[in-house]
């Protein structure tokens, strides 16, 4: 089968607000820690070697919030590639919870915003799965967008789960009992295939790969 499309998502590097134990959003987010940079720096060797040897990466895509644009940066640098800061790669809307410890949300909630996917789990927040269907909805047009190319992008855990959800076609009520890998720096590759008869299948041939770090 010949591939047709690459996509391969980095989840970003330790950020302050994962040492922290707070939930990061839009208003408080603050980057990434001394250790997150160097998880992405050795991350991004490993991409820039993939990418001398091809197939070459053919466009860089991170979030707006901090921590991703710090981690493009890194990997924009390393690959010589232009940054692109896609709003709709954002991470999930907390609303409330924003800036709060992540343990006082969940124990109030009961549980992990996946545990009851269909309610917001602060006010002002998305539910899980409306999260899961806005980033599916944004990575459709990107790899609409970049048809026989290989994108790479910078993204939250959540987005991860997002791709997944969105090409192995889970079922929204699966989204409560299925969870993937998603470490600092780590990277998932998704490749489209075409077979002698016309059939396209999505595979997913990496997911959670940490051993650069």
């Amino acid at each position: 089968m010949a591939m047709t499309t690459r996509l391969v998502l980095t989840r970003h590097g330790e950020a302050r607000c994962n040492v922290s134990g707070r939930v990061g959003g839009e208003n408080t987010c603050t980057g990434l820690t001394d250790r997150g940079r160097r998880q992405v720096e050795s991350l991004a060797a490993r991409l820039a070697a993939e990418h001398r040897i091809g197939p070459a990466f053919n466009a860089l895509y991170a979030g707006p919030r901090r921590r991703l644009q710090e981690s493009g940066q890194i990997l924009g640098a390393a690959l010589g590639l232009p940054l692109v800061i896609d709003p709709g790669l954002d991470g999930p809307h907390h609303g409330q919870a924003d800036g709060r410890l992540w343990r006082d949300v969940e124990t109030k909630f009961r549980g992990h915003p996946a545990a009851h996917p269909d309610l917001p789990w602060a006010p002002g927040s998305d539910t899980w799965n409306g999260y899961l269907y806005r980033a599916g909805r944004a990575l459709s047009v990107l790899l609409e967008r970049h048809q026989n190319q290989n994108i790479l992008i910078a993204a939250h855990g959540e987005t991860i789960h997002a791709a997944c959800h969105l090409l192995l076609k889970l079922a929204p009520h699966a989204s409560s009992c299925v969870a993937f890998g998603t470490d600092h720096a780590c990277l998932t590759r998704f490749e489209l295939h075409c077979d002698p008869y016309g059939q396209f299948c999505w595979t997913l041939a990496v997911l959670n790969d940490t051993s650069h770090l």
